[in-house]
């Protein structure tokens, strides 16, 4: 099967890529000028250099595909660089969706998050307006919502090397957000999956009839907190670290008057989404991928130590 993948050279898209070619599908990635060398087995795919506002060069990305996955998201605008939660997120859908149905191109899948519904920032937004006009599409389309992604980032980004980087390397405090005023009240949880449990669902559900016109929320096997993973990523690094408890309505207090400048670890936006969780169950990963999904634990980070 010929895949087209839309968002190809990422974090995700690198493992998606891989899966593809070990499930023997051929990709076909859209990419954007200068990106062509983030493709590690560019050998094995068909490269097409363009970009989301360039209809000729999606219609040709899609050329005699029998599938389009569409990976693209980002965690942050940047207006500088024309960069947009409603262009990454919505309108690029749109023009993808659109140009699937006048190739022919029946199925689609769309990488989309959890904790979404009902949606409170513009991120959350842009993402349920693309699944709208997905389901409303005549495709045959299937939507995956994972929660927080980790594995080893191959150059990328990804939520523990960030964490690791960010607060466990700093010689200050790590912070252990809660909700609530006291840290004994309102941990913020999480279920981390990894990132190529992640990959084989999408390629596993090319072949499923039962995933078309179906919805998916991919937890890992753990519900976690915040402040548990910090603890985790510490010790698979043979750190020992101190985590300052902190509510995380302090936090945003400041993100409101510094989240503009790009250093500053987090917007307002990342933080009211962080304080509401994001959990799912591991049932419709583990239905998809047939085997037990991999937890966040120091063996599964050892990438850190690289």
């Amino acid at each position: 099967m010929r895949v087209a993948v839309i968002g190809g050279t990422g974090f995700v898209g690198g493992y998606l890529v891989d899966a593809l070619i070990e499930a023997e599908h051929k990709p076909s990635l859209l990419v954007r000028p200068g990106s062509e060398t983030k493709v590690s087995r560019s050998d094995e795919c068909r490269l097409i250099t363009g970009s989301l506002s360039d209809q000729r060069s999606i219609k040709e990305a899609l050329n005699e595909c029998d599938a389009v996955i569409y990976n693209v998201g980002i965690l942050r605008e940047n207006p500088r660089q024309g960069t947009s939660f409603e262009n990454a997120h919505y309108r690029g859908v749109v023009s993808v969706v659109d140009a699937a149905a006048r190739a022919g191109v029946k199925r689609f899948i769309l990488m989309s998050a959890n904790g979404i519904h009902p949606p409170k920032t513009p991120y959350q937004a842009t993402k349920c307006r693309a699944e709208a006009y997905v389901i409303q599409s005549d495709l045959a389309y299937t939507i995956f919502r994972p929660s927080v992604i980790f594995g080893d980032p191959r150059g990328k980004t990804e939520i523990a090397t960030q964490l690791y980087r960010d607060m466990i390397c700093a010689p200050i405090p790590a912070i252990g957000f809660h909700t609530g005023l006291k840290p004994s009240t309102g941990a913020i949880m999480m279920t981390p999956v990894y990132v190529k449990d992640v990959a084989d669902a999408f390629v596993c559900s090319l072949d499923k009839s039962a995933a078309i016109r179906n919805e998916y929320s991919l937890g890992g096997p753990q519900k976690v907190s915040w402040t548990w993973m910090l603890e985790s990523i510490a010790g698979a690094v043979g750190k020992k670290k101190i985590i300052l408890p902190m509510p995380i309505v302090l936090m945003k207090v400041a993100a409101t008057l510094l989240d503009w400048i790009p250093a500053f670890p987090a917007t307002r936006d990342q933080l009211t989404m962080l304080a509401t969780g994001n959990t799912a169950t591991d049932g419709d990963l583990r239905s998809l991928i047939n085997r037990e999904p991999v937890p966040f634990a120091p063996e599964t980070l050892a990438y850190l130590n690289r």
